[in-house]
């Protein structure tokens, strides 16, 4: 495998490779050399790329074991929910105030979730991946997924009905 072919496999997916590193680190800094660390792992493997039917669930099942190799070696404290697809577009300083603490306290509840419905959860609903991509990056089995998702956003949104109607009542 050529550079060219190499690019023409892997970047398209940069990103999202980004974006699980920056949402598992918190860190820009250390997302950006967990990117950059795994491509070039990739870059020294090119060879054996074309055996793998889906790069890109390779790939970010790499960033997810690099990751969390950095978290237990003590290299990041913390997690956070970085992407959203909310675009206001009313213009109402009140609406955007609202969705803003809305979006802080989802990142809240987010964190007080069990690792792998975090993890299922920012792969599913935020990078929008198939339960068998997201399986071959968890190793789990597709009816586990779908429990542990389910179970993550049933949590979610009993613990934002909570915050949200506190003091009311």
């Amino acid at each position: 495998m050529n550079q060219k072919e190499f690019l023409e496999t892997v970047l398209p997916f940069k990103d999202k490779v980004f974006r699980l590193a920056k949402r598992l680190l918190v860190s820009t800094d250390e997302a950006e050399d967990a990117t950059q660390e795994l491509y070039f792992k990739l870059w020294k493997n090119k060879s054996k790329i074309e055996n793998y039917n889906n790069v890109e669930a390779y790939a970010m099942m790499m960033t997810k074991n690099y990751c969390l190799d950095q978290l237990k070696s003590k290299r990041a404290s913390n997690l956070t929910l970085v992407h959203s697809n909310y675009k206001d577009e009313s213009g109402e300083l009140e609406t955007k105030i609202e969705y803003r603490d809305s979006a802080s306290i989802m990142k809240g509840l987010m964190n007080d979730l069990p690792e792998k419905q975090r993890m299922i959860i920012q792969l599913r609903d935020v990078e929008n991946y198939e339960y068998d991509e997201i399986g071959k990056i968890m190793k789990m089995e597709p009816t586990a997924i779908r429990v542990a998702l389910s179970r993550g956003r049933k949590t979610l949104r009993e613990n934002f009905i909570k915050k949200q109607n506190y003091g009311i009542g």
